[in-house]
């Protein structure tokens, strides 16, 4: 990693954070100190097993009896996710038939957002129906494969990519809640970009899915009705905000590339109205979750967006700041409360959670595709 603006310890660190909290079955922990966390969600873990899968590519370490640990450790988890949608194949069929006919959506079938280690659902008293989930596991799975060059696909991941992938081309239209577990009632034109790479990634892996007309249907969507009066992308549909979460809209998924006008756009209005000098990113203007502090994740995540788009200065400015975020073990938190949107609501999130979630595999994930992404993996 010639001229990498990343600190050695804080990335092996990470690698080890990762690795210690992935779960007997194959599923990671979203925060080994948060118990309300200690569940694996398919969006944070379709990208801490992207940032294993690129960690595995630099160079094999071992871990548990494994030699090639990253590598093994994200196959881990995609075989799990095979097993989770694999086994919710009658409930998630008869979400395709009601939505073929319009029928409403019963929550009860479809995918849940976060799951147990043996691949049950978690507890009832959480936003489950979250469709960017599945799509983002789907373009990490498609990585996996590309990079690790895996022929042929095992039949339980091909049952699986086709059951999700004809689940979301069916569901796209569909409100539900955001990656953040927020606004159930909207259209989140965050969820559709990870639709969006989803559907690509299943149709490149099993061609036969002739999923192209909706993934078009779903861009020509997003530029028509996901975008704010002055033409950024939209938070949601009719919204005028927008949210750090769009940067994955071109950043992994590809609905825009980088340097296309109205992701510049987005961009620049996510540094004018999110992004607070010399720190991180807020996720967006109506945040009350732990005060709505700066989030280290989406540091990185802007910097991921950076790096594809030329602008190593800015990069890594803010990789250096996500630095400084470590506490003296390496580990990288949620959020930080050095500036808060709703500063009022910081001590009653405590009280209901505990501290801020710390370490968070989904930033230690960040980081070490950041830090690949400057490499050029």
């Amino acid at each position: 990693m010639s001229d990498t603006p990343c600190n050695p310890q804080i990335y092996a660190h990470s690698r080890a954070v990762i690795l210690e909290n992935q779960m007997p079955g194959g599923g990671y922990l979203a925060c080994p100190t948060m118990p309300d966390y200690w569940f694996s969600w398919f969006r944070d873990g379709a990208y801490i097993a992207y940032a294993m899968t690129l960690d595995g590519q630099r160079g094999d370490v071992s871990y548990v009896g494994s030699m090639a640990a990253q590598t093994e450790s994200a196959r881990s988890f995609h075989d799990w996710c095979a097993k989770v949608i694999n086994r919710r194949a009658e409930a998630l069929e008869r979400c395709i038939e009601r939505a073929a006919q319009g029928q409403p959506v019963v929550l009860a079938d479809t995918l849940n957002a976060r799951y147990r280690a043996n691949g049950d659902p978690g507890p009832d008293d959480w936003p489950e129906f979250q469709l960017d989930g599945p799509g983002t596991w789907l373009w990490s799975l498609g990585e996996y494969v590309d990079r690790t060059h895996t022929t042929p696909l095992p039949l339980a991941w091909e049952r699986a990519i086709t059951l999700a992938a004809r689940y979301l081309a069916a569901m796209w239209q569909t409100p539900c809640h955001d990656c953040w577990e927020e606004r159930g009632d909207d259209l989140h034109i965050s969820t559709l970009g990870a639709i969006y790479g989803g559907l690509q990634a299943a149709q490149r892996l099993v061609p036969s899915l002739n999923l192209e007309d909706t993934a078009q249907a779903i861009r020509e969507f997003v530029l028509s009705c996901g975008l704010t009066p002055s033409g950024e992308l939209a938070k949601s549909v009719g919204l005028d905000m927008v949210d750090a979460n769009l940067i994955g809209v071109s950043v992994p998924h590809g609905l825009l590339r980088p340097g296309d006008a109205v992701m510049q756009r987005t961009i620049a209005r996510i540094e004018r109205d999110l992004h607070v000098p010399a720190s991180g990113l807020h996720r967006h203007l109506d945040d009350v979750y732990y005060g709505g502090g700066v989030w280290v994740l989406l540091a990185l995540w802007l910097a991921w967006y950076y790096i594809e788009a030329g602008n190593r200065t800015r990069a890594r400015e803010l990789v250096t700041w996500a630095e400084c975020q470590a506490d003296a073990k390496g580990n990288l938190p949620e959020q930080v409360n050095s500036v808060m949107l709703a500063p009022g609501f910081y001590d009653e999130w405590v009280r209901r959670r505990g501290p801020i979630a710390q370490p968070l595999l989904w930033s230690h994930a960040k980081y070490l595709i950041v830090c690949q992404a400057w490499a050029g993996v």
